[in-house]
């Protein structure tokens, strides 16, 4: 377990120092026991009994996170991973999750999200920008995926606050969107950036080769 949980973190920072590059947890997960594997895999890498988390309504999976990992139940406010299941929990989770203070960003929680696999035709082609990218990268997603984007991007962070996101399949694949990383469109285009005042966006142009997040001063 100690030589799996190395190996899942070490693929998690690819995922998260490479965002929209998928990478695959399945080998770890295949040993674990439970009914979603893949969140449990993810669990038993992050979480301690130092640390707290939320699973939305599913009893199930915080007792099995539970036993698994001695860490503690905690609100969706208050949580420092909240595990969705359910789609439709969503709005719920990014709506009232923590995301960090200014002087602490990185006191945000992680949202991990089951990533339910769609036919072919009902996925989103999508351009990401941001940390870690030296140039925008196009990915096509699925409409989980999508939804719990533009729920994110609807709150309006003030920067550098804002949600990690951690999309994991039932095949254990799994996808990290940072929360710096933004959607937007081709290089040249305009870009929503949010604003320091919350009270909209700021429209820029993205003419340099990376993004830089220095705000919007």
């Amino acid at each position: 377990m100690v030589f799996d949980s190395l190996k899942i973190f070490r693929l998690v920072l690819e995922a998260i120092s490479h965002p929209a590059r998928e990478v695959s947890i399945q080998e770890c997960a295949d040993k674990l026991q439970g009914s979603n594997t893949s969140f449990l895999a993810v669990a038993m890498t992050l979480l301690d009994n130092e640390t707290t988390y939320n699973t939305c309504k599913n009893l199930w999976l915080s007792d099995e996170i539970s036993s698994l990992t001695h860490a503690r139940r905690a609100s969706v406010e208050k949580a420092d991973f909240v595990f969705v299941y359910d789609p439709d929990d969503l709005e719920e989770v990014i709506t009232n999750a923590k995301s960090g203070t200014l002087a602490n960003p990185h006191e945000n929680a992680t949202i991990i999200i089951r990533n339910v696999q769609n036919i072919p035709a009902s996925m989103h082609q999508l351009t990401f920008f941001g940390p870690g990218m030296d140039i925008p990268a196009t990915l096509r997603v699925t409409p989980t995926i999508k939804k719990a984007l533009a729920l994110r991007d609807t709150q309006n962070f003030e920067y550098p606050q804002g949600l990690d996101l951690l999309f994991i399949s039932d095949e254990g694949i799994l996808l990290a969107i940072p929360r710096l990383v933004r959607i937007g469109q081709a290089t040249g285009d305009p870009y929503l950036l949010p604003a320091q005042n919350r009270s909209g966006y700021t429209l820029r142009r993205l003419f340099e080769p990376e993004l830089r997040f220095e705000g919007t001063d």
